[in-house]
């Protein structure tokens, strides 16, 4: 904690106000008017303000800016994204609810019941061990929502890469979604991940609203190296809920860095020892699932990881109570895909169907100068200053809501936090007061002065808001170390880029590789007969699946299995056709075969 009490908060008013005094003194800009007729949005302003005035900056690089291309910020995001080790609570009933997934799993288009549905996760794990069912069509997909802010410092490139790791319920399934976040400072980038002086000057971790900074070089940042990746090693607990305040250790999927090395890791796998990992603030944890950047093919390789699917989901599943210490060789390797959080910004806006996933409790008034755009280059929010809608909304609780907030008022979407180096229990994390406007850098600006919008503060977001901190803690009232993006810093002229508003990663809409169909033709044990009861049995494809005979007496059809009659001497043609177009057909053939001294009865 830095400042707390009555003595914290009349400082942080008496600074506000001199504050606002400034900033009234040098607005560039007059007050954004109200608009009038609006009765759902009041004070919603009705034209963005002018174009704001250069604001005062470090001091300018005299080599030229270069920006990255779309692949390669798709490499780096690749390149550098973490390792979980994730403990789960998979006893009762519970396997599976301790995946990484997204926020569609379900297929149906809609947020507001992922909690009612994953909840259901341990029969569609049940089903998956049988066949198709109605489960098949949902696609787990673990999925982290990812940004990269790109800019120049100086000569320097440096990025902002944001891991927003989704789980369809939290705290024990009381609550809907789970918002624990990672970001990595990187600097010196090249364009080539991994290559030249390029480092990971910082890391921070989103714990329960409060935001735990690790600076290089701290023995508590370890990474997973390869030919393909550096990925920062972390640990995520299980959704449970703390029993009482007293007994709160970690927990609800909450984050912590791993203080172990990785090759102390591997020296305990290559020993079949019991899976556990150091972590910070605390003594050594479980690990039950191991989750793995899919396009990381040397980790991948590596770690044996595999693809959750339909087909695949009974044997990457586990059934651990989160006390039990499991073997490694047990404890499953699943690959986890990258997406955007500007896939899920357009889900809260205005001129959409927001009211199908969140509430107008919580919002955000963001200044667009930018539209948010698709992967396709095609607009899905128009620039100008747009409202987004933030509260979750849950479908099957009385109030509709647990209360929590998406991306739109997420203070760490632009980097305006206060850093801590560890957790307070109670959470009681410190504020930086980025929005009102009192919030500072290591030059003394606020981000109204960063930006030229001085108005902006407490008002609206400019969509470039963003502060990227240093490393070091800076214990003064309403001051971080680093700074505050000025001016046009996101252009591609200056070497910029702002990803939170841009998609990067092709959405796949229900993708899952699904497995060819085939037959496979069960004969009685018995051959020395002149009737044969014959079974085909359906594999792959998408259910549901049709099984025809063409010949022989139908005896019993089930999801996937059908079985006839055959006398000696005949055939038939069993054909399978399942929903995704796929067939596949055997013919089967039948005669007496008789031991010696056997005869046909």
């Amino acid at each position: 904690m830095k400042v707390t009490g009555i003595a914290r908060g009349i400082l942080l008013f008496l600074f506000a106000t001199l504050m606002t005094f400034a900033s009234n003194a040098y607005e560039l800009e007059p007050t954004i008017p109200d608009e009038p007729g609006d009765p759902g949005n009041p004070g919603f302003p009705s034209e963005p303000p002018a174009a704001p005035a250069p604001p005062p900056s470090p001091p300018p690089s005299t080599v030229a800016a270069w920006s990255l291309s779309k692949q390669q910020r798709q490499a780096y995001l690749q390149y550098y994204a973490p390792l979980i080790f994730k403990r789960s609570d998979g006893n009762g009933g519970k396997h599976g609810r301790d995946w990484i997934t997204n926020f569609d799993f379900d297929q149906d288009g809609n947020f507001s019941n992922n909690r009612t549905n994953w909840l259901q996760i341990n029969q569609y794990v049940d089903a998956s061990r049988i066949g198709p069912s109605s489960y098949d069509r949902w696609r787990i997909r673990p999925t982290l929502y990812t940004a990269l802010i790109e800019y120049m410092e100086g000569s320097t490139k440096n990025l902002v890469m944001l891991f927003h790791v989704y789980h369809g319920a939290d705290k024990d399934g009381s609550d809907i979604h789970d918002w624990e976040r990672v970001e990595i400072v990187l600097r010196g980038a090249t364009g080539s991940p991994g290559s030249g002086g390029e480092f990971v000057s910082s890391a921070t971790l989103t714990v329960h609203g409060q935001h735990i900074i690790r600076a290089a070089p701290s023995p508590d940042l370890n990474f997973m190296a390869t030919a393909t990746g550096k990925h920062l090693m972390l640990w995520q607990s299980d959704e449970s809920d703390p029993d009482t305040v007293i007994s709160a250790g970690p927990h609800a999927h909450e984050l912590r860095f791993v203080q172990h090395t990785y090759a102390y890791v591997t020296g305990r796998m290559t020993a079949n020892a019991g899976a556990e990992v150091e972590v910070i603030d605390d003594d050594a944890k479980n690990v039950h699932f191991l989750f793995v950047p899919e396009a990381s093919t040397a980790a991948v390789n590596s770690l044996g990881a595999r693809q959750l699917s339909y087909a695949s989901a009974a044997s990457l599943t586990s059934y651990n109570d989160n006390a039990n210490r499991a073997p490694w060789s047990s404890v499953p390797r699943i690959t986890y895909e990258l997406q955007d959080l500007a896939d899920i910004l357009p889900t809260h806006w205005q001129g959409g169907s927001w009211t199908l996933n969140w509430l107008a409790n919580e919002y955000a008034d963001i200044l667009l100068e930018s539209p948010i755009i698709n992967e396709n280059g095609q607009i899905e929010v128009s620039t100008g200053l747009q409202r987004f809608y933030s509260t979750s909304r849950d479908a099957s609780r009385s109030n509709q809501t647990d209360g929590r907030d998406g991306y739109p008022t997420k203070n760490w979407l632009y980097g305006s936090y206060a850093a801590e180096t560890n957790e307070d229990w109670p959470s009681e994390g410190d504020d930086f007061p980025g929005f009102a406007g009192s919030g500072i850098d290591s030059y003394g600006r606020t981000r109204g002065a960063a930006s030229g919008y001085y108005n902006s503060h407490n008002t609206f977001w400019w969509q470039h808001d963003y502060f990227v901190h240093s490393g070091p803690l800076d214990t003064s009232l309403a001051r971080e170390a680093g700074v505050w993006l000025a001016g046009p810093w996101y252009t591609q002229a200056n070497g910029g880029f702002d990803g939170r508003w841009v998609q990067l990663f092709d959405d796949r809409p229900g993708y899952e590789p699904i497995a060819p169909l085939s037959l496979t033709i069960t004969y009685p044990g018995n051959l020395c007969t002149d009737t044969f009861r014959v079974t085909a049995t359906a594999r792959g494809g998408v259910g549901p699946i049709s099984l025809t005979w063409v010949g022989g007496v139908s005896q019993s059809t089930t999801a996937t299995t059908s079985s006839v009659t055959l006398y000696s001497y005949q055939s038939a043609t069993v054909t399978a056709r399942s929903a995704d177009g796929q067939t596949s057909s055997s013919h089967v053939y039948v005669e007496p075969h008789c031991g010696s001294g056997e005869q046909i009865p």
